[in-house]
């Protein structure tokens, strides 16, 4: 473990950023003798909303991007800026002379040009490890089920299907206060906000060869943008094995809250997870002729007995393990989201944007 001190920096001081200044304020509880983490600066556009948020949760000093990139003492930063900066963010962080890690929020850019040039700045610099915001993957019951997942007891994969699910967008109020997420696809939308997790998902347990073959999207009001997908389902292959399955995401399905499905049907068996019972995850095998559900608590490493080894492990504990992995450079994790797995899940939300435009070319076609 790193037996130092962390000294970090945030690049964006809204709400998300609010859950990782939770998080880190939270590592020691979980982790003896986890080292001092310095908050030494905040940064964003407004200054008004970067003060309070240091004074609220104990940074050092906020200031603008400029002060904050000459800062030659932070070796940690966080990129938790809207999405079309996020490519102007993480040039900047990489260029900072001291800085050793990156911690970007999905999704990692734009378009396929950032993208593009994402893999270049990587190719001439590899030495600083980045991590991508993805913590679905961190979370107990996901662990323990691509751990049974990747012992091949199920065999070949031959179907899936993933959703992701919010109501919210269909308040006019909420839309209102989000606009910066109502920006035209592969930057903003549903697929682009949600079903990135559900893609992340998906690779994680099937691999990197997903290829999105069709999509399609729903619902419209006037004050969002028509290539601003609220629902979208796209239709996918895996190159490597043959398997096909779909994937929704929505902001605007009555009667959900948070809720993220995935299901695998494979040769010898099926795997199947709820974030709606986020405590186990299920599996079916041909063999037992029955479903079987496993129960995962707590299951991290280093064990902890806070509040409790058994207990249900919610979405704030697994961005608290994230960092832990962050921070200390861990490769014992079933999966952890690198760069490289950040730009394969932004090529599919890249692709799906091409394919709503042609549905939504032939949609106008069959209406009028």
């Amino acid at each position: 473990m790193h037996t130092g001190k962390f000294i970090t920096g945030f690049i964006g001081a809204g709400g998300i950023a609010r859950s990782h200044a939770y998080a880190l304020n939270s590592l020691r509880y979980f982790y003896t003798g986890f080292p001092e983490v310095e908050k030494a600066a905040v940064c964003s556009a407004t200054e008004k909303s970067r003060s309070a948020f240091a004074a609220n949760y104990g940074f050092d000093c906020s200031c603008d991007i400029e002060r904050f990139v000459s800062n030659r003492s932070i070796d940690t930063v966080y990129i938790l800026s809207p999405n079309k900066l996020h490519l102007e963010h993480l040039k900047a962080a990489m260029a900072m002379p001291s800085v050793r890690r990156i911690y970007i929020e999905k999704p990692v850019c734009s378009n396929a040009a950032e993208e593009e040039s994402i893999r270049e700045m990587i190719k001439a610099n590899n030495s600083v490890r980045i991590q991508v915001g993805f913590q679905y993957l961190f979370s107990a019951a996901v662990r323990e089920a691509l751990l049974f997942w990747k012992s091949g007891i199920l065999g070949k994969p031959v179907h899936f299907e993933a959703t992701y699910y919010h109501s919210d967008y269909l308040e006019k109020g909420y839309r209102e206060k989000r606009r910066s997420r109502l920006t035209p696809a592969p930057d903003g939308g549903a697929m682009a906000d949600l079903g990135s997790h559900a893609l992340s998902l998906l690779i994680a347990f099937i691999g990197e060869q997903l290829h999105i073959t069709g999509a399609i999207q729903a619902g419209s009001f006037p004050d969002v943008p028509e290539d601003s997908d609220l629902f979208s389902l796209i239709t996918l292959i895996d190159m490597h094995s043959g398997a096909t399955g779909t994937l929704a995401a929505s902001r605007i399905s009555s009667g959900t809250g948070d809720s993220m499905l995935i299901s695998l049907h494979a040769e010898k068996g099926a795997l199947r997870y709820s974030s709606d019972e986020a405590d186990y995850f299920e599996y079916f095998t041909g063999d037992s002729g029955a479903w079987h559900r496993k129960p995962a608590g707590s299951n991290y490493r280093p064990v902890t007995s806070f509040p409790s080894g058994h207990v249900p492990g919610g979405w704030l504990r697994s961005m608290i393990h994230a960092h832990y992995v962050f921070l200390t450079d861990s490769v014992s994790e079933p999966f952890i989201p690198d760069i490289s797995h950040g730009l394969a899940v932004q090529r599919l939300v890249t692709q799906t944007a091409g394919h709503l435009l042609t549905f939504r070319e032939e949609r106008k076609k069959l209406l009028h």
